[in-house]
């Protein structure tokens, strides 16, 4: 997903050496990545990968850190995770294209209980501050895709029309997907923003589901 002015630098980053956890599934007409928890749990995370889709090993990272953390997540639906997992309480997070979905999804799912949004693109229009549920917005203060004015203007929009809690958090130094492409040890200077981003995304999720 780009911005219309500003083309998305979808190759930035990191491709992480990792296996995954989880298991493939097939739900429907698509394929799906799912990890569940060693203890049973009826919470569960959606997760909304970036252009590279479902099986990008920094994905599976990600869904199998929230596992680790007490949540059965998947690329898959409501229904499914209902269905097959027994989960009663959801929440969604998305990197990029998905956290643009993210964000959709926390204004017009109301059964989707938290968010979390990673530097999805901004679309300013008079729909898109009410949302239904607490949803965290994670940027990266040198991402050349999403200006600063345009974090600013949904602050101050989500400020004015938002009625349920929200979090706006702006990571000094960082470019576009340094959450989840971003390896850890790359540059000792970013390496604090990126664990400290993760461990609030899991702390947002425990706070809300």
């Amino acid at each position: 997903m780009a911005n219309e002015e500003r083309p998305c630098p979808c190759d930035i980053g990191d491709k992480f050496e990792y296996g995954g956890l989880g298991e493939e599934v097939e739900i429907e007409h698509f394929k799906a990545y799912i990890c569940r928890p060693q203890s049973p749990q009826d919470r569960a995370v959606i997760v909304v990968q970036d252009i590279f889709g479902w099986d990008l090993p920094n994905t599976r990272f990600i869904v199998d850190l929230l596992a680790a953390n007490g949540y059965i997540e998947a690329n898959a639906t409501l229904r499914y995770l209902k269905e097959h997992y027994n989960a009663k309480r959801f929440a969604v997070i998305g990197f990029c294209w998905g956290g643009t979905v993210t964000h959709h999804l926390m204004l017009t799912h109301p059964e989707i209980k938290a968010g979390v949004s990673l530097y999805g693109i901004i679309k300013d229009s008079d729909d898109r501050y009410a949302l239904k549920n607490p949803t965290l917005f994670i940027f990266g203060e040198n991402d050349s895709v999403i200006p600063h004015e345009q974090v600013t203007l949904l602050e101050q929009k989500l400020e004015e029309q938002c009625k349920v809690d929200y979090e706006v958090k702006v990571y000094p130094g960082q470019t576009h997907g340094f959450v989840h492409r971003r390896k850890e040890d790359i540059n000792p200077d970013d390496k604090p923003y990126i664990e400290e981003a993760r461990r609030r995304m899991i702390e947002w999720l425990n706070k809300y589901i």
